[in-house]
């Protein structure tokens, strides 16, 4: 987990698109890595950077997080649609 926390700490230092902050992320970080259920805000950040996804899982810093069973079962318990890349 403290992979994934400072891989988005790297990419939000390096800048990026401001409406694609994968920085949002990090309250997923244990249901993306562990499979424990997602937060509330989890689930709020997931539907802010929706269309952001396809973008992060093409990034090699996210990929395996983005594409991982545990992130897509993380979405799904958020209601949030799986995308298609």
């Amino acid at each position: 987990m403290l992979v994934l926390v400072a891989l988005v700490a790297a990419a939000m230092a390096t800048g990026g698109a401001a409406q694609c902050n994968a920085g949002n992320l990090a309250v997923c970080a244990s249901p993306i890595v562990s499979g424990t259920p997602p937060s509330k805000t989890c689930c709020n950040n997931l539907k802010s950077q929706r269309g952001c996804f396809c973008q992060f899982a093409h990034n090699r810093a996210y990929s395996s997080y983005i594409n991982s069973p545990n992130a897509r079962k993380t979405l799904v318990s958020c209601g949030v649609p799986v995308p298609k890349c």
